[in-house]
């Protein structure tokens, strides 16, 4: 099976003990690429320090935000620098998080605004991270001149939020939401997704999907992932793994060359 993780956090120090072997677990179940995401300015270089040592790793670069205070006009040229690293294929994860206390409303649309116009200038894709934020999320995207080059990371809505996503021109991100017994509008919306928007995830350490939950994650278990997508789809997994694959590869061009400064 040929799979790709496009959207792990393999930086973090949960996995300083056995990185090593997380990927070569991931890679001997078919894991192809990883995207690691680079969620705020402190992360920018433990996340291309891994791209610098594993060939099939890659990273996006970006300020979460519940670290939407850090932004400002100087930060947004060392992300501009930063985000033309050879190994750069995506801004973000960007967004709107109104779960956590943290930057206001205001300083966090200011923030994710800013962060799509790079992208676009870039000619790069961006991450959506949105909690509690749906119809404000929304709202930003729609007015920062859709179509968009992106995805919505860890989609757990349901059919009618993963329409508004795909008419702005957003892939989905499904990861281990998707095996939870009881995200049935999840479900819902999984069935009703076309296949050439969907994009595999696992969001490793975080969003553990069963029978895994409680336990780290890691992405190795997109493979869990994908074989419900298969399941919930009525298609063979190998089918689901190659179209997602196909998705990502599309999507964040792990092949090409780098952006021109």
């Amino acid at each position: 099976m040929r799979l790709v993780d496009t959207h792990c956090h393999l930086d973090l120090e949960t996995f300083d003990a056995d990185r090593g072997a997380v990927i070569d677990h991931a890679r001997a179940v078919g894991v192809g690429r990883f995207l690691v995401i680079g969620f705020e300015p402190a992360r920018w270089g433990s996340t291309l320090d891994l791209t610098s040592i594993h060939p099939d790793v890659f990273a996006a670069v970006g300020v979460h935000p519940t670290e939407a205070t850090q932004f400002s006009p100087e930060l947004e040229v060392d992300l501009a620098r930063v985000a033309h690293e050879p190994r750069v294929r995506a801004i973000g994860e960007t967004g709107l998080d109104y779960h956590w206390e943290g930057a206001s409303p205001a300083t966090q649309r200011s923030a994710f605004e800013a962060q799509i116009a790079l992208a676009r200038a870039l000619g790069l894709p961006f991450v959506v991270h949105q909690r509690d934020a749906e119809a404000d999320a929304l709202a930003v995207l729609r007015g920062t001149n859709p179509p968009h080059r992106g995805v919505m990371h860890c989609f757990t809505g349901g059919p009618e939020f993963a329409g508004e996503c795909l008419a702005l021109g957003l892939h989905l991100g499904l990861g281990g939401a998707v095996t939870y017994r009881n995200a049935r509008a999840l479900h819902e919306a999984v069935r009703g997704v076309p296949l050439d928007r969907i994009v595999l995830e696992t969001d490793a350490p975080f969003m553990t999907p069963s029978p895994y939950r409680g336990q780290r994650n890691e992405p190795a278990y997109v493979e869990v992932v994908a074989r419900r997508v298969a399941e919930l789809r009525g298609i063979d997994v190998d089918e689901l793994a190659e179209a997602t694959s196909r998705n990502a590869e599309a999507l964040f061009q792990f092949d090409r060359a780098a952006v021109t400064p």
